[in-house]
């Protein structure tokens, strides 16, 4: 249901800011949010495709008093409210959904299809949470409209496309969106967790989220019957020493407590068995935490590889090649300082218990996040809201079915908890920051 002028104002005299921010997410959840939800649910567009999801975003937006901007880096858009003096702060939500057949059960999942960048049709997903995301966000403006008496300042919502590709704030950047909008003096994420108790969330003081490099190693080779190897040099055997020998730089040359990945997802070389190819091709992702250890990693990488070929006796002239495809963020690093006010503010207004204490970061995935804050740097926070029911993580420890993963067709959120928790933690990280003097 589209909420529009008249409903949003009926909605401000009904609920009224003096209930309490609960009651009014709450109401605002029944009447408008989860309608919403389900139908971002059901109809999931694919990276830098997202044109009727981008197009239903800027309604409810401009619905909630707020001027809207569409077509920034491609299919994203800004919505900007102003109100009297004060800093600008900018808040992100992310609405590309994945090429994945929706499993999950749910009554309302996605069937939708959707042909690809290039050309393919394949069934598409919100496997990763971001109708969440932009269910907030909507939620998040309605409040802040309401609640125009209790902050000063601007602030900036942004619909950014293609966060799956890690290239969608790159093209908004690209599209010179601080130079057209301004350039905010903070800036706010969040990203809803299947591995995080629904109703809690977690504020990391440092990285949420690694940086990423994707790269590329040519071994070139000799080729040669498979019955004389002597007389060529197998790239197969030189690219299999170079996958191992990269596992070292890792154990052995990254100090232990330092996050770091080195992993080869793809290996190709020849076409028949009894053949020795001359060229074997490997597909890298690597990550890291901070810019020193990532500069590291790569260097490491290109002196590994080169004199692998070197000892495997190829000429200089043929020595592997290691090419960073471009396909690369920073890692997200939250301002400390900024962390801790705002956790302080969650816990007065939301609660001392709001944090999920049992949450350890696990994994090292990245995210696109750091284009918008890095190069101008932006003081920025970016915080984790829960979205799997305790019951679900209580099940799974006693041997039943296990919570499914982000991206896994069977993944799901509950929106309830998730997307009210994901708008009140929004709303007083806001207020915190625009709070008059």
């Amino acid at each position: 249901m589209l909420l529009n002028g008249l409903a949003f104002l009926y909605l401000t005299l009904v609920v009224g800011a003096g209930d309490g921010l609960d009651q009014a997410v709450a109401s605002d959840y029944a009447a408008n949010l989860k309608p919403l939800f389900l139908h971002f649910h059901q109809n999931p567009e694919l990276s830098f495709l997202e044109n009727k999801t981008a197009k239903r975003l800027a309604e409810e937006l401009r619905a909630a008093g707020f001027e809207v901007t569409e077509g920034v880096g491609k299919t994203g858009l800004v919505a900007i409210m102003k109100n009297g003096p004060g800093p600008l702060v900018m808040m992100r939500a992310d609405m590309d959904g994945l090429p994945v057949e929706e499993k999950s059960g749910l009554t309302y999942a996605s069937n939708a299809k959707q042909k690809d960048l290039e050309g393919r049709e394949v069934s598409v997903m919100h496997a990763c949470g971001h109708d969440v995301h932009m269910t907030s966000l909507v939620g998040t403006a309605h409040q802040m409209a309401k609640m125009k008496d209790q902050w000063s300042g601007t602030l900036m919502l942004i619909g950014q496309p293609a966060e799956e590709r890690g290239s969608g704030a790159k093209a908004m950047m690209e599209d010179h969106i601080w130079d057209r909008f301004g350039k905010p003096d903070y800036a706010l994420a969040f990203h809803v967790g299947a591995e995080i108790v629904a109703g809690k969330m977690v504020a990391v003081e440092g990285s949420p989220y690694s940086g990423v490099d994707t790269l590329e190693i040519i071994v070139p080779g000799i080729g040669a019957h498979g019955a004389s190897p002597h007389r060529g040099k197998d790239p197969v055997v030189i690219g299999a020493e170079i996958v191992m020998a990269l596992q070292t730089i890792v154990s052995r040359e990254i100090a232990p407590k330092e996050p770091s990945v080195i992993t080869v997802g793809s290996f190709h070389a020849g076409t028949k068995s009894n053949i020795i190819s001359d060229q074997a091709k490997l597909q890298l992702t690597v990550r890291s935490d901070n810019q020193a250890t990532r500069e590291y990693l790569l260097a490491a990488i290109e002196r590994v590889a080169v004199n692998i070929g070197r000892a495997a006796g190829l000429p200089e002239d043929k020595l592997p090649k290691v090419i960073n495809t471009g396909e690369s963020c920073p890692p997200t690093i939250n301002d400390v300082a900024l962390t801790q006010r705002l956790k302080q503010a969650w816990r007065q207004q939301l609660g001392a218990d709001i944090f999920d204490d049992n949450y350890k970061r696990q994994g090292m995935g990245a995210e696109d996040f750091p284009f918008f804050t890095t190069d101008p740097y932006i003081k920025s926070v970016y915080f984790q809201i829960g979205g799997t029911p305790q019951a679900d993580f209580e099940r799974e420890r006693n041997g039943g079915e296990p919570v499914p993963s982000h991206h896994s067709p069977l993944f799901k959120i509950e929106p309830d908890l998730s997307i009210q928790t994901g708008v009140k933690a929004t709303v007083v990280a806001l207020l915190e920051i625009l709070k008059k003097p």
